[in-house]
């Protein structure tokens, strides 16, 4: 499989850049954080994070979701054409009162056996920077690897070890598979181009 590293000046730009709305709220208990997910609902539009009494409530634009799911689309494809066992969970509402963590993340995944508490992976987009630690939170709720794609540094892989995340150069999900590699496709004009040219890439 090819590698390369695509220029931060060849990363994709949308036309019309808009920015994510983040609010963050300090002294909440795990009670506040429940009952703000209760009064939510199943409504979409707004994802929660909670970290030792402090709520974030975020509002991605939408360069923030088209990124993320081509992202999810291609790694979807990637699986698909190498025979990979992939389930994706969306935005998964993530708890863990005992450690005071809450996320819902932009997508996340389970590998093989669907049988498990918590995803193997979680996919982070960061359009606009500011909120809450997204890897301290992950971190308490034991998701083995976060992938976080920020529009300066591409996309990057970060698994979990007993000092917390370690930034890896490849997935032990996926060892075959270079991040850069799959990044690259990002620079198409629509997501269906960009999983076609993939998969094309692949045969």
């Amino acid at each position: 499989m090819p590698t390369s590293v695509v220029p931060e000046a060849e990363r994709p730009r949308p036309r019309h850049e808009e920015n994510d709305q983040h609010i963050l709220l300090y002294g909440m208990t795990w009670k506040d954080y429940e009952i703000l997910l209760a009064v939510r609902g199943d409504r979409a539009g707004v994802r929660m994070y909670y970290l030792n009494g402090a709520i974030e409530l975020m509002s991605p634009s939408r360069d923030h979701e088209g990124i993320k799911t081509t992202i999810a689309r291609l790694l979807e494809a990637y699986c698909d054409e190498r025979g990979i066992e992939l389930s994706g969970y969306g935005a998964w509402t993530l708890r863990n009162e005992l450690k005071a963590r809450g996320a819902e993340p932009d997508e996340c995944y389970i590998v093989g056996d669907t049988n498990k508490e918590v995803p193997d992976l979680a996919i982070e987009v960061v359009w606009t920077h500011g909120g809450l630690d997204k890897l301290e939170i992950y971190r308490g709720l034991g998701v083995a690897e976060v992938w976080v794609w920020d529009r300066d540094e591409g996309l990057r892989v970060f698994a979990l070890s007993n000092e917390g995340y370690q930034p890896r150069a490849r997935s032990a999900f996926f060892p075959d598979l270079d991040p850069a590699w799959l990044a690259g496709f990002l620079d198409q004009p629509t997501q269906s181009q960009a999983v076609r040219a993939l998969r094309a890439a692949l045969r």
